[in-house]
């Protein structure tokens, strides 16, 4: 015998002497080969893969759910060849390899045609789960597994069902799978099916399967609708749990169909008349009605006049004396309140309503019970730069202009007297509803000081070249401050005006409280201007002493003059009280 045959055979003899067993099978380690049962020992199957050499497989490899069942002794299976002899000289082969190789080959062509693959999920991981693909283990995340979120995936273990392949790499063993696009692609063939069966203007009964602030969900068969929440009922309907529940059927209409998008919107007053048919004749301009307050806003407040018609109540037309205040300060949600009707648009619709017009306009409640020239009690609300604010009976203000606080002292200095608080009395000067102004005055109360002096018919000396005593009541640098006696008149006597000589016009010679005699210079009712001079008298008695006691030619001089003019008023008189006797 030569050596090679003297040899023990190699682990590259056996090889050789496999692969000429397999032939055309190329059976290698690493590739899938057959081989056949020759025993079941307990819960593994003695596999004969050729040149007497044997490996073991355990059963479940072979009984996995949704599998075929154990292998009988004698049957032919494929299994994976790892390695061709272990360290007890048996083969290293297994069954869910073999299966795991023969699934890959399936799979890719499923990912390369884009096709549905068949599997199971069996076991949950993190961010998801692991499907069995015939072998191919992949992952599911838990975005996949349905089109909303599920909280319970027990139903879906081990059920065999469709998936989509989503990514796959061999060289890593990574397989991504998908549930979600699978129902979704059904779903779209369902909606397209149901969308294209349905019409716009359609009348058909449907399950509000979810509630939402803005509408509800309808299911119309395999297909949802949105029925919004204006399109509910005619009326206002703040929430659409007010009228509607989960589960409950209900007829609606279908108000339009978007064929691309499959999106059906759903109505049910639309199913009901239009109460706005014929609203100018039901509700005619300046009628009143009974409603009740639904919604209050920042601008206004709405009011139900009956079921499915609501009008608008403008902040502005809500009170007659309170504005810039919120409508929620003056009205209250569920509110019954009398309203006028005040512009009704059918087109937009929309009625506008007022609620201050059914109660009575306080400005014309106030001028009939407070008419022009009555006097009035109130406080000062405010003060301003041009007068007082007053508040009067029904929640009104009249206001005091400056000019009318003083006859003669200036409203700008009268009016720091006043305070905030205080209670004044006033008289009604003027009221005009249409403006809403009342206007008051403090100084009429006293009466006009002009009113009650003047010459002629009106009685009264002051006037014009009239001689009046006046009772000094201060005294300037630049003059005196003085009353004309008998009247309420003040008025200012500059110093060029204080004497006729410029050494006497001095205002100091006046004291506070001394009479003194001057002559009016200027009466202007209208104008409410007057003034006097004691220099214009001073002048006007020395032309008339010179007139009735000589003259500057005749010798006397003018001391003497004056001084016969002095006793001659002196001696008047006299002669007078002696005449008496």
């Amino acid at each position: 015998m030569s050596a090679t045959t003297d040899r023990a055979p190699t682990r590259e003899d056996f090889a050789a002497l496999l692969e000429q067993s397999y032939g055309d099978n190329e059976a290698f380690e690493g590739s899938v080969i057959k081989g056949r049962v020759v025993a079941i020992e307990k819960d593994v199957a003695v596999i004969d893969i050729g040149l007497k050499t044997e490996g073991r497989v355990a059963l479940k490899e072979f009984t996995g759910y949704g599998r075929d069942p154990a292998p009988q002794v004698g049957e032919e299976v494929e299994v994976y060849l790892e390695r061709v002899e272990n360290a007890l000289g048996e083969a290293v082969i297994s069954r869910d390899k073999a299966r795991r190789e023969e699934s890959w080959v399936k799979l890719e062509k499923a990912f390369e045609t884009n096709e549905k693959v068949e599997g199971v999920i069996f076991n949950q991981v993190k961010g998801g789960f692991t499907v069995d693909l015939d072998g191919a283990v992949a992952f599911l995340p838990r975005s996949q597994v349905d089109i909303r979120p599920i909280r319970d995936v027990g139903p879906l273990m081990n059920v065999p069902q469709p998936f989509h392949i989503l990514k796959m790499d061999r060289r890593r063993g990574n397989i991504v799978v998908s549930r979600r696009t699978v129902l979704e692609e059904s779903r779209a063939e369902q909606r397209h099916e149901i969308v294209a069966n349905l019409e716009e203007g359609q009348v058909i009964d449907g399950v509000v399967k979810n509630i939402t602030d803005y509408g509800a969900f309808v299911d119309l068969g395999g297909i949802d609708g949105l029925l919004h929440v204006t399109d509910i009922a005619w009326r206002r309907v703040n929430h659409p749990s007010e009228v509607l529940t989960i589960g409950q059927t209900v007829k609606v209409k279908i108000i339009k169909i978007n064929h691309e998008t499959h999106r059906i919107s759903l109505g049910m007053k639309q199913l009901l008349d239009d109460p706005w048919q014929g609203i100018e004749a039901k509700y005619p301009i300046g009628a009143k009605f009974h409603g009740r307050v639904t919604n209050i806003t920042d601008y206004g407040a709405f009011v139900e006049l009956e079921p499915g018609i609501e009008g608008l109540v403008h902040v502005s037309e809500m009170s007659w004396t309170k504005k810039n205040v919120h409508p929620g300060k003056i009205v209250s949600t569920s509110q019954e309140v009398d309203v006028q009707v005040l512009e009704v648009d059918p087109v937009k619709r929309r009625i506008s309503l007022g609620l201050k017009q059914t109660l009575q306009n306080p400005w014309e409640a106030f001028a009939e019970k407070h008419p022009v020239g009555s006097t009035v009690t109130g406080e000062v609300k405010n003060k301003t730069e041009f007068g007082l604010f007053i508040g009067l009976d029904g929640d009104v203000d009249g206001m005091v202009h400056l000019s009318d606080l003083d006859w003669n002292r200036p409203g700008e200095q009268v009016i720091e007297e006043y305070k905030k608080g205080d209670v004044i009395n006033a008289q009604v000067l003027d009221v005009d509803v249409e403006k809403e102004r009342i206007s008051l005055g403090v100084k009429q109360l006293a009466g006009d000081p002009f009113a009650s002096v003047g010459g002629g018919e009106e009685g009264g000396d002051v006037r014009k070249g009239a001689v009046v005593t006046c009772e000094v009541i201060e005294v300037k640098d630049t003059g005196i401050d003085v009353k004309i006696a008998g009247t309420d008149l003040t008025t200012f006597i500059k110093r060029s005006e204080l004497a006729r000589d410029r050494a006497d016009q001095r205002p100091e010679r006046f004291a506070v409280g001394e009479k003194v005699d001057a002559r009016v210079t200027l009466f202007d009712r209208k104008a409410r201007k007057i003034a006097v001079s004691i220099k214009a008298l001073e002048v006007a008695e020395e032309k008339e002493a010179i007139a009735q006691y000589g003259s500057a030619d005749s010798g006397a001089s003018l001391g003497d003059i004056l001084g016969a003019a002095l006793k001659a008023r002196e001696e008047a008189p006299k002669k007078g009280k002696k005449g008496e006797e």
